[in-house]
C-alpha cells in the first residue's frame, strides 16, 4: 500500500496536526509520502522529510499554491493521488476544505474524522455529536479520509531522511482567487496543540468580561483561550476561538470551562481532554457530567480568586 498525506502548513513550518495524520497512516501500514503544496515552501518539505516514517515528500511549489486555495490545490491532489492506496489530510478547517474537492474529482466517496483505524480499509468515526462511533468500511479503489489528530498520538518530528521530490503545478482551476486575509497574532499556543485551554460561553456576559475575567487565568496558566459557539455568535470573540462540532476539536490535558452550560455540539469537541474543571453558577449545567472537577459559583468572583492562588 502506498499512502499520500497532505501536509498543513503555512508555507514556513509543518502544522503539527500533519504528524498526527503520518501517525495514522502508519497503522494502515505501507509508504508514506508527504505532498507539499505552496509556495517558497520548501523549509516545509525539509521538515517533513525529517519526519519518522515518510519515505517520500513531494513539492509543488508554485505560486499558485501560495494561499493554498482549495480549489487549486484539490486539482493537484486528483492529479498527483491517483497511484496511492490511501490520501490523508488532517480534519481541520483546511483538510475539511480541500479533500472533499479532491475525492469529488477522482470521483471517489470519502470518510471523514477518522479516530481508529481497524484495517487497511475499516475505520471508526464519530457520529451523533460523539455519542455514538460508527465502524465503517471503504469499498472504494482509493480511500480518501481526514484523521482527528486528537484520536493520535503525533510521530516524532525527528529521525527521518526522507527525499525531497519536485512536483509539477497542476494548473488553476480559474473558479476561485484569492483576495485577502485577516490574520490575529497572538502570543498563546495555538488552540488545538495547546496543553491547556482556558475557555469561556455565554455567562462570561460581554467580550469585554471574557477578556478582563479569563485573560489573567490564561496567562497564569500559559494556556490558549477557546469559547463556546454561543459566545463566538454573541460576538464576544472571534470565530477561529470556537470549540465544538463546529469549531476547533481539542483535546489538552487541561480543559477549563468557565460559564458554559455544555451543549452536545461543544462537549463533542473537548470531551476527550485529560481533565476537564468546570466553573458554572448552575450545578445541573450538562458539562458537569463530562468534567473531572466543577464549581459551582460565579464566575466573576471564582475565577479572580483562582488567579490569585495560582
Amino acid at each position: 500500500m502506498s499512502i499520500l498525506v497532505i501536509a498543513e502548513h503555512d508555507n514556513k513550518a509543518l502544522n503539527g496536526a500533519t504528524l498526527n495524520v503520518i501517525a495514522a497512516a502508519q497503522k494502515i501500514g505501507g509508504d508514506i509520502t508527504v505532498l507539499v503544496a505552496g509556495s517558497g515552501a520548501q523549509a516545509v518539505a525539509d521538515q517533513a522529510a525529517k519526519v519518522a516514517g515518510v519515505s517520500k515528500v513531494l513539492l509543488a511549489d508554485d505560486a499558485l499554491y501560495a494561499n493554498q486555495l482549495a480549489e487549486n490545490v484539490a486539482k493537484l491532489i486528483a492529479e498527483a493521488g491517483k497511484g496511492y492506496s490511501h490520501i490523508l489530510a488532517a480534519s481541520t478547517t483546511t483538510g475539511k476544505n480541500i479533500l472533499p474537492r479532491a475525492a469529488a474529482l477522482l470521483d471517489v466517496s470519502m470518510i471523514t474524522d477518522i479516530i481508529a483505524v481497524e484495517g487497511a480499509k475499516t475505520f471508526k468515526r464519530p457520529i451523533y455529536a460523539g455519542n455514538a462511533i460508527a465502524t465503517v468500511e471503504s469499498g472504494e479503489a482509493i480511500v480518501v479520509g481526514t484523521v482527528r489528530g486528537t484520536a493520535f498520538d503525533a510521530v516524532a518530528a525527528e529521525g527521518g531522511s526522507a527525499t525531497v521530490e519536485a512536483l509539477a503545478a497542476a494548473g488553476d482551476a480559474g473558479v476561485s482567487k484569492f483576495v485577502s486575509e485577516e490574520i490575529v497574532k497572538t502570543e498563546r499556543p495555538e488552540l488545538t496543540a495547546a496543553r491547556i485551554v482556558v475557555s469561556g460561553g455565554r455567562g462570561v456576559a460581554s467580550g469585554e468580561n471574557y477578556h478582563k475575567v479569563l485573560d489573567p487565568l490564561a496567562d497564569k496558566l500559559g494556556a490558549a483561550q477557546g469559547a463556546s459557539r454561543a459566545a463566538v455568535d454573541a460576538g464576544f470573540v472571534p470565530n477561529d476561538m470556537q470549540v465544538g462540532q463546529t469549531g476547533k476539536i481539542v483535546a489538552p490535558d487541561l480543559y477549563i470551562a468557565v460559564g458554559i452550560s455544555g451543549a452536545i455540539q461543544h462537549l463533542a469537541g473537548m470531551k476527550d481532554s485529560k481533565v476537564i474543571v468546570a466553573i458554572n453558577k448552575d450545578e445541573e449545567a450538562p458539562i458537569n457530567a463530562v468534567a473531572d472537577y466543577w464549581l459551582v459559583g460565579d464566575l466573576n468572583t471564582v475565577v479572580p480568586e483562582l488567579v490569585s492562588k495560582l
